[in-house]
């Protein structure tokens, strides 16, 4: 067979987009691999719990930290009546910023 295996071990520290050359000689022959490897985290779900006297609003700063190497946009999609927030949020690299989440509810 005319192939070769190039195992590789990569442990990235943390998400973001990891990029390098592979320069492989021979007497006969040069040749340069790129390879990029983007890191993302798993998804997680996450609870909130309000609390709150009846009829009062109360607000939750959720913050949000972009770790990776290219600037959020983000949009929002809240569901359930009494919530209200942003409908979208930016978040420059390396920043973190908060997303305020209202629940105001309409009874007790």
């Amino acid at each position: 067979s005319d192939t070769a295996g190039l195992p590789i071990k990569f442990i990235p520290p943390d998400v973001g987009c990891y990029r390098c050359q592979i320069l492989l000689k021979s007497p006969c022959d040069v040749r340069v691999y790129e390879i990029e490897c983007v890191v993302t985290k798993d998804q997680v779900d996450a609870e909130l719990e309000f609390l709150t006297p009846a009829c009062q609003s109360v607000t939750q700063n959720i913050p949000i930290s972009n770790t990776s190497n290219v600037d959020w946009k983000l949009e929002a999609k809240l569901e359930g009546e009494g919530f209200y927030g942003p409908p979208v949020i930016n978040v420059g690299v390396g920043e973190t910023a908060l997303y305020p989440l209202t629940f105001n509810p309409v009874a007790e």
